[in-house]
């Protein structure tokens, strides 16, 4: 198992690189080793972002085109999943000062396990907005595009494009909706030839292979057959931005890997497990939090230790800030609530998970959130189109 690089070689890193090239502020965090600031000297910078696209996946198509142009292997955050390691490259900081630590995230302020990215409470409902609760009470720091001295965009699909998280998190850089794989290099290019003499930057997300992946397997025809068309699209985008100046940066928020039915742990059959919690697992179901009674901290370690000890390691979560698993420097005043009193980190391809009473039985095939290196690197892709 290896941890996150956030000293210079990782995705917080790569965002401190672009802050920097475009006169933005510094968040803490040095630039990328393997693209220094110095280096985006072009008028436009475009950062297409596909979500699941792995280091590991990548090397084994290395006919691609996304393969010719890779630079590095550079690590997500902890845990690898999107809530996570999107709001790294949205806020240009890490885990550890953003805090928003998996896709089920416990709110003390609000009472509630929030699902993070639709911004509404785990067990479903409305938004947290019609509670008059606002994404900016619970996610503080400040968007990366806030103090750029360029024009700033965000590309994302239309189903989210006006999502109360989306809006939280592209401050000032203008929102624009695609539909579609031809619309969304499409948009990229039109972005790019609109943009006159001021400087540009361009983020770009992709979500399709992410779903692929969790929906028919990381190894699957049909997730072949899409990355096949993604590589496709960014090639045909490179030969038409050439008189740009625009430089491509390609990479992902994490990678994942496929698991079975006989490596899913459901909590729900482990009652004497279950009964050592204050509340359902938060995180994710490769990097769960468990909020542990305290008078059963010690029946929850024996238990996990004598009956799961194949299935995952047990960490103190407050063990896990002091290691850097989150990040670097002074962490989130909300960081130690939001990661319970224990983490239980999966081991090869198991997942753990708890659901509620009106969910629906995990069937998940490809998961990410751990610390395997098939989830945790991710590819550097650069391309300098003059």
């Amino acid at each position: 198992m290896h941890l996150p690089d956030y000293s210079d070689n990782s995705i917080v890193n790569l965002m401190a690189s672009i802050s920097g090239a475009l006169g933005g502020p510094d968040k803490g965090y040095t630039e990328l080793a393997w693209l220094p600031a110095d280096e985006l000297v072009s008028q436009n910078i475009v950062l297409l972002l596909i979500d699941g696209l792995g280091y590991d996946f990548l090397a084994r198509h290395p006919d691609s085109c996304l393969h010719e142009h890779q630079r590095a292997q550079i690590s997500s955050v902890f845990p690898t999943t999107t809530a996570s390691a999107i709001t790294s490259f949205l806020t240009g900081v890490a885990p550890q000062q953003h805090a928003i630590t998996g896709w089920f995230t416990w709110f003390r302020e609000l009472g509630s396990i929030a699902t993070v990215l639709p911004f509404v409470p785990r067990f479903g409902g409305a938004c947290y907005t019609e509670s008059g609760v606002q994404p900016q009470d619970l996610f503080d720091q400040s968007s990366i595009f806030a103090g750029l001295e360029a024009s700033s965009y965000v590309l994302n699909p239309s189903f989210i494009t006006d999502s109360a998280y989306s809006k939280a998190t592209s401050g000032p850089a203008n929102r624009i909706p695609h539909s579609g794989m031809d619309d969304y290099f499409a948009q990229i290019k039109a972005i790019v030839g609109k943009n006159g003499s001021q400087r540009s930057f361009t983020y770009a997300y992709w979500s399709e292979l992410d779903a692929r992946c969790h929906h028919s397997g990381v190894n699957s025809q049909d997730v072949e057959e899409h990355f096949q068309q993604i590589d496709a699209g960014v090639k045909d985008l490179l030969e038409s931005l050439t008189g740009t100046d625009t430089t491509v940066i390609i990479s992902a928020d994490h990678g994942l890997l496929d698991t079975t039915e006989e490596r899913i742990i459901r909590v729900n059959d482990h009652p004497h497990l279950q009964a050592c919690l204050t509340m359902p697992l938060c995180g994710e179901p490769r990097a769960a939090y468990a909020y542990v009674r305290a008078d059963k901290a010690t029946r929850f370690e024996e238990y996990v230790q004598n009956e799961l000890a194949d299935a995952c390691s047990l960490y103190s979560s407050e063990a896990l800030i002091e290691r850097g698993f989150f990040g670097q420097g002074e962490p989130h005043p909300r960081l130690h609530e939001r990661i319970g009193d224990y983490t239980l980190v999966m081991k090869d391809n198991y997942v753990m998970v708890e659901h509620l009473s009106n969910e629906k039985p995990f069937q998940m095939i490809g998961v990410h959130g751990g610390l395997s290196d098939d989830e945790l690197y991710v590819p550097l892709c650069v391309v300098h189109v003059r």
